[in-house]
């Protein structure tokens, strides 16, 4: 299977391919002699075929990036431009780089990065250790064949202990999303696909890949900024974007979406029905949907007259999606009744890199087992209600409190740590840390996390205790940590 970019600029050539918020146009001819020639220069640095970090913005060298990755075989490996370099280091040592491309904003991340990895970047280079894209000759390649079953991205994601594992996505994973989502949302050949999105999550990465095999146009804005989102969803026509709910609210905060939008594709957290009620009220066609890092992307996509009439449904499984809902013994449970979240098809992951145990764990003979919980009503809808694994999701980014209580607990002051996620209007979660130790000071305890943790990571409320809530056993009791949390904020 060659890559979808050079099999779509055989059939559509002068169709819109890329649009930057700046008011550039590419056509597929256009953005095709830029992939050759990104793919070319990758080659000449040896990294054809092997793993292939990305620590971009969404823009539109990260678009040529995708494809000139594919082009040459390379497994794309999208990184976190958010996370701090001691957060990154563990991600880009387990993926087993063999070099690392970066822009001028986030190059000084990369170089502060502890394990040794070339690196490139996508502007110009102002460190030493850099190397510019542009100063490079591309050498001559011979384009990659990548069958359905090959790797062909690795995201990173956390467990509940906050140790990155890497989710293997193969080409038949993406292309299966793709094909799924366009019967769920609807495809034609004039739409545009606004992506605010990063493509370190599957949300920011699908718009990217669909486009290019519908023949369809992406529009990347660089950083999501409001003012400029609106403007340009005016200004481009553009018929579909995808949105975590933060976004969406602030949106409908500031001002009206364009008429002419098709689809609203929200995910990344749950959404309030009230924040449903307002897509109601003002004609968004608002499409809630469930889906994860391993099932590259959508699971679940509700349309939008389902979402105002059954508000909090994320609708029914997507086409080719199997979904059970099963309680602790492994066994489906009744039309109504709440289980365990277990996905199986064509989009599932192939495994977590190099992890085979997380892998069997991960997976039944049911399929794969999200550690979400929720039910089915008698007309198949989803709900999800829930997540076993306590991890917390805020903004669309997914927090483990372990590793935050872990990091608490490195201050020389604080004895002990529990951290949980608290409901928040804004955020859908927010990151709350109950205290243990001589340490009574809450910005004290905020500077501490500055300087360790992902800004969407820190405890956005802190309280102090002389010591955790625990059962017999030892276990903190999470809840009362959180009733406490609730507390103090009130």
């Amino acid at each position: 299977m060659t890559d979808v970019l050079a099999r779509r600029v055989q059939a559509s050539p002068d169709a819109t391919a890329l649009l930057g918020t700046g008011g550039r146009e590419w056509t597929y001819h256009d953005l095709d002699e830029r992939v050759e020639q990104v793919a070319g220069q990758l080659a000449a640095l040896g990294v054809a075929g092997e793993h292939l970090g990305c620590l971009l913005e969404t823009r539109p060298a990260t678009v040529v990036l995708v494809h000139a990755a594919a082009r040459l075989g390379c497994v794309l490996v999208p990184l976190n431009t958010r996370l701090t370099p001691a957060e990154l280091d563990s991600h880009v040592e387990r993926a087993e780089l063999a070099a690392l491309v970066c822009g001028a904003d986030t190059a000084d991340t990369a170089v502060e990065l502890s394990v040794d990895v070339p690196i490139a970047s996508v502007d110009d280079a102002e460190h030493a250790d850099v190397t510019a894209l542009d100063s490079v000759s591309p050498a001559e390649f011979a384009p990659a064949s990548r069958e359905a079953d090959e790797p062909a991205v690795m995201l990173a994601t956390s467990g509940t202990t906050g140790e990155p594992k890497l989710v293997v996505l193969t080409a038949g994973n993406l292309r299966s999303s793709a094909v799924a989502s366009a019967f769920r949302l609807g495809i034609t050949p004039d739409d545009r696909w606004f992506d605010p999105l990063a493509v370190y999550h599957m949300g920011g990465l699908a718009p990217i890949v669909r486009s290019a095999l519908y023949g369809t146009t992406v529009v990347v804005p660089g950083e999501f900024d409001v003012e400029t989102t609106l403007d340009a969803l005016e200004r481009f026509d553009c018929t579909g974007i995808s949105l975590v709910p933060t976004m969406l609210r602030r949106l409908l905060d500031a001002g009206s979406l364009a008429d002419s939008l098709r689809f609203v594709l929200l995910g990344g957290a749950p959404a309030s029905e009230e924040l449903i009620e307002r897509c109601e009220d003002r004609g968004v066609p608002v499409h809630p949907t469930y889906g994860m890092t391993e099932t590259a992307s959508q699971v679940a996509t509700a349309r939008p007259q389902e979402a105002f009439t059954h508000a909090g449904t994320v609708g029914r499984p997507l086409f080719g999606t199997d979904l059970s809902v099963l309680d602790g013994d492994g066994k489906p449970v009744d039309t109504g009744e709440t289980g365990e979240l277990v996905v199986s098809g064509p989009t599932v992951f192939a495994g977590y890199y190099n992890d085979p145990d997380a892998t069997a764990r991960a997976f039944s003979d049911r399929g794969f087992h999200t550690g979400d919980v929720g039910h089915r009503d008698a007309g198949g809808r989803l709900w999800v209600t829930g997540r076993r694994d306590e991890m917390i999701s805020t903004g669309g980014e997914l927090v483990a409190p372990g590793e935050i209580a872990r990091m608490l607990r490195s201050h020389p002051a604080i004895d002990d740590a529990g951290v949980v996620g608290l409901p928040d209007s804004d955020w859908g979660e927010r990151v709350g840390a109950l205290v243990v130790g001589d340490m009574a000071d809450a910005e004290a305890v905020r500077n501490y996390c500055r300087e360790r943790l992902a800004g969407f990571k820190l405890p956005r409320t802190i309280a102090f205790a002389d010591e955790l809530p625990r059962t017999a056993s030892g276990t903190v009791k999470r809840a009362a940590v959180r009733e406490h949390l609730l507390d103090a904020s009130d």
